[in-house]
């Protein structure tokens, strides 16, 4: 696969999941840590324009360096959120399910920086 495909698979992800946040916004509330000051809903908008931002970044070429640096910084800030929801599952499915995601995240920051890395 090329980079400028990497790059394009990586930005099409980020928007569907920055998408998703508006279209069905309550998965995405239950993952945000009641440590945060202010309303679970205001930061899964927040974090969905975050990711369309990014998409759009990671998309252009004369931004991929960025985009693929915030997209990194992103895939880090959202951890904290995939551990609230492993810790949070109720049922034995659900709970291998979120633990079982958690090491999948890292591979998303080694994409977004190999995107960064790799842009002209």
């Amino acid at each position: 696969m090329t980079e400028s495909r990497r790059a394009i698979l990586l930005a099409v992800m980020l928007g569907g999941m920055g998408t998703l946040h508006f279209l069905v916004p309550k998965p995405f509330d239950r993952l945000i840590p009641r440590q945060l000051p202010g309303n679970a809903r205001t930061w899964t908008y927040a974090s969905g324009v975050g990711e369309l931002g990014t998409a759009l970044l990671v998309a252009v070429p004369r931004t991929r360096r960025l985009g693929g640096l915030l997209a990194a910084l992103l895939f880090v800030a959202v951890f904290p959120g995939n551990v609230k929801m492993a810790l949070d599952a109720k049922t034995p499915s659900a709970r291998v399910a979120a633990y079982g995601r958690l090491p999948f995240q890292w591979p998303l920051v080694k994409w977004a920086l190999r995107v960064r890395d790799r842009a002209n």
